[in-house]
C-alpha cells in the first residue's frame, strides 16, 4: 500500500474548473506512479474554503475511479495560507514503496512542495 499526495491550484470557483484541474492532478498523479484505476482503494480530497462549487470526488467518478472509496472535506483555514487550492491523498495497493511515491503538486501549488518540483 501506497499513498500518494497531490495538490492543483484552481483559477476560478466554477464547476467546470474544478473537475478539470481535480481530473488534471489525478491522471498526473495515475500516470507518474504508473497506477491503474483499480490500484486505487481510496482518495481523500480537501479544498480550501473558497472552492464550494463542486466536489472534487465527481471528478474521480468521471475518470472511472468507481471501486474505491472517495471522501472530501474542507481544508483547515491557516490565515495567509494559499488559496482556491485541492489537494488530495492516493492510497493505492500495487507494488511502490512508499519513498517511490512520486507526489505531484501543479499550478500555484507548487510553492506547498519546493523540495519536490
Amino acid at each position: 500500500m501506497v499513498c500518494i499526495r497531490g495538490a492543483v491550484t484552481c483559477d476560478i470557483n466554477k464547476k467546470d474548473e474544478i473537475l478539470s484541474k481535480t481530473k488534471e492532478m489525478l491522471l498526473e498523479i495515475i500516470d507518474r506512479n504508473s497506477l491503474k484505476t483499480d490500484d486505487i482503494v481510496s482518495v481523500i480530497f480537501t479544498a480550501t474554503r473558497d472552492i464550494d462549487k463542486a466536489y472534487p470526488a465527481v471528478a474521480a467518478r468521471e475518470l472511472g475511479i468507481t471501486k474505491a472509496a472517495l471522501m472530501c472535506f474542507q481544508e483547515m483555514y491557516v490565515e495567509g495560507s494559499l488559496e482556491m487550492c485541492l489537494r488530495c491523498m492516493v492510497s493505492a495497493d500495487n507494488n511502490l514503496k512508499q519513498t517511490e511515491a512520486k507526489h505531484v503538486y501543479m499550478g500555484g501549488a507548487k510553492i506547498l512542495r519546493p523540495d519536490i518540483n
